[in-house]
């Protein structure tokens, strides 16, 4: 997971988030949903699906995810 800890995560505007706990929190969701995707993609293709049909359907998945949180001003 060494390519997720070089992350700079940034607010909308372009500022850097400092925040240590909150630079943790999204660190440790990172490593849970890779875990979980990794996970998924194992049982697809052990069950015999097509790995880049698999890899597709997450992609899908991510791009639909809505932000329930009008922008900030």
């Amino acid at each position: 997971m060494a390519r997720d800890e070089t992350i700079i995560w940034r607010s909308p505007k372009g500022d850097v988030i400092a925040c240590v706990e909150r630079n943790k929190v999204l660190q440790e969701n990172l490593a849970e949903i890779r875990q979980v995707c990794q996970d998924a993609l194992e049982d697809a293709v052990l069950m015999g699906c097509d790995e880049q049909q698999f890899r597709a359907v997450l992609a899908e998945l991510i791009a639909s995810l809505e932000n329930p949180y009008p922008p900030q001003q």
